[in-house]
């Protein structure tokens, strides 16, 4: 599944005001919590932001 890294997650957006990262995955407070308490392995919303990798996969 590649690398669960915030830093490639598609959610991973920077924000200019406060000249940092925030996640814009659309939790509700339940899947916050669960996240939060670490209950998860590795992050269920991780989106491949890289727009890239179908073509490098094709060729």
């Amino acid at each position: 599944m590649g690398s669960m890294s915030c830093d490639t997650c598609a959610y991973n957006v920077y924000d200019d005001e406060d000249e940092c990262y925030y996640c814009e995955a659309d939790l509700d407070e339940d899947d916050m919590a669960r996240f939060m308490e670490g209950h998860y392995k590795s992050c269920p919303y991780y989106r491949n932001g890289d727009e890239y990798a179908v073509v490098r996969h094709q060729i």
